[in-house]
């Protein structure tokens, strides 16, 4: 399970386009997202980098909490 810190997300249309980037990159994970903590849960079997690239590549800027 990866955390990550978005703080350029701040609606729920942030978190949807997070939402859809990341499911296409693995359609089967889990995302769990808090707009108010600015958090993304996601639980994938897929490497980090590939999370962290979808988040960017969507527009945001989201790094790894620890």
């Amino acid at each position: 399970m990866y955390n990550f810190t978005v703080s350029d997300m701040t609606c729920g249309h942030c978190a949807s386009t997070i939402e859809k980037a990341v499911k296409s990159t693995d359609p089967t994970c889990e995302i769990k997202i808090d707009v108010a903590a600015r958090k993304v849960q996601v639980e994938t079997a897929r490497p980090v980098q590939d999370i962290a690239e979808a988040i960017k590549l969507a527009g945001y800027s989201g790094t790894l909490a620890a």
